[in-house]
């Protein structure tokens, strides 16, 4: 048990703190790494709902704090997968630690992360279904409905280099955010601590995996409604595609992701406070 105190842990200490974690994600039951898996899934996806309900209807906002306050939203998912307790799979790109250190094997680490990939993924289209089903859509005359086609229209269309990079500046935060909030020794710490990063890789509009598996598959789910294509006819939807959802968007988003956190944050902590 950690001794009492009110001061955040030394980043010396938030290095052991994560390896630690690392080395416990690394060898739970792989069933109970699915469930909060697929948990993390459903939060990012919440999150990234209530990204798009805030931001469909900009009329008489500023661009910049339009993007302010969607980013502020979409905290909701990162705060309910640290307080609440789930597997993400781009927090968990920090096992990497773990790893180099030779406290977890390769196969532990690649089993850890495609076990919450899949799970992630499963949780975002299980929040995806219930979505759809609410009639959530059609709010505002099915202006929300429009941005969803809107904002995964935008996504499919970055050209596979801008996609990677966007992952690994995106991770590079997210990590980031994981990070700090094992400085602090409360609910309210972590939560601060995680509304900075996250609400400036929203705002800069990076890419993150485990959203995409939720924006992107609400838009091809939303490009079958002809009603909510007829909102946005001045879009051109033809890359709006399951194929270009995943080569274009998710596979050079997740490679990013996984550079962005374990080399940028992970690797590089790893060698400042763990190496010797």
């Amino acid at each position: 048990m950690d001794h009492f105190s009110v001061d955040a842990y030394s980043p010396k200490e938030i290095a052991a703190r994560v390896e630690s974690v690392g080395v416990s994600k690394s060898t739970g039951e792989p069933l109970l790494v699915f469930a909060l898996a697929i948990l993390a899934g459903a939060f990012i996806a919440f999150g990234a709902v209530f990204y798009t309900i805030v931001t469909h209807d900009s009329t008489g906002v500023s661009a910049g704090l339009m993007r302010l306050i969607g980013g502020l939203a979409f905290c909701l998912g990162l705060v309910l997968v640290i307080v609440a307790g789930a597997e993400l799979f781009t927090g968990n790109n920090l096992i990497v630690m773990a790893y180099v250190d030779g406290k977890v094997s390769l196969k532990q680490l690649l089993g850890n992360w495609t076990i919450v990939f899949i799970g992630n993924f499963v949780g975002a289209l299980g929040i995806l279904l219930l979505i759809y089903l609410s009639g959530h859509w059609q709010i505002g005359g099915g202006g929300v409905g429009a941005k969803v086609l809107a904002i995964a229209n935008a996504k499919v269309n970055l050209t596979w280099m801008e996609a990677f990079t966007r992952g690994i500046l995106c991770n590079i935060l997210v990590c980031l955010a994981v990070w700090l909030c094992f400085a602090g020794r409360t609910v309210v710490d972590k939560v601060l601590a995680i509304l900075f990063p996250i609400t400036a890789f929203v705002a800069m509009g990076f890419e993150h995996s485990v959203a995409n598996m939720y924006f992107i598959s609400a838009g091809l789910v939303a490009k079958q409604q002809p009603e909510l294509v007829q909102l946005v006819g001045s879009l051109n939807l033809e890359q709006l595609t399951v194929s270009s959802f995943l080569l274009n968007n998710l596979v050079p988003v997740t490679l990013g992701n996984i550079i962005g956190g374990s080399v940028f944050v992970g690797l590089f902590y790893w060698f400042i406070y763990l190496k010797d």
